[in-house]
């Protein structure tokens, strides 16, 4: 060890500071374009009006587990192509736009016995 430090110096005599140099072709991959809330917004599961309306009609409640259980079913139609899916929980159906990620409508579990469910590609069902 042939550097000599004094006492006080933290660092040999020898050794300076430097600044980071950021490679030449090195980007920022931060988009400016995009928002937080745009992405937000696009990642979010929305009821339509009628969805809404048939909820409240028919006394139907959704808690946040619920929300993410069919978000999450959502997510699984979409990575199959889905377009329009069928989303059956255990007393409810819900109709839902997969490219939208909407709910277009909500039944019970009485509205659904003898029903046929058309204009739909895919089924999910939540256990």
């Amino acid at each position: 060890m042939s550097d000599r430090l004094t006492i006080g110096q933290l660092y040999p005599a020898n050794v300076h500071p430097t600044t980071l140099q950021r490679p030449a072709n090195a980007k920022n991959t931060v988009n400016s374009d995009v928002s937080f809330e745009s992405v937000l917004q696009k990642n979010m599961l929305k009821f339509s009006n009628h969805a809404a309306k048939r909820l409240e009609q028919r006394g139907i409640e959704l808690g946040s587990r619920q929300l993410d259980q069919i978000s999450s079913a959502v997510d699984k139609a979409a990575a199959k192509g889905s377009k329009e899916s069928l989303i059956l929980m255990k007393d409810m159906a819900l109709i839902v736009s997969v490219a939208n990620r909407t709910v277009v409508t909500a039944m019970d579990g009485s509205s659904m016995k003898d029903n046929v469910f058309t204009q739909i590609d895919s089924a999910v069902i939540i256990s």
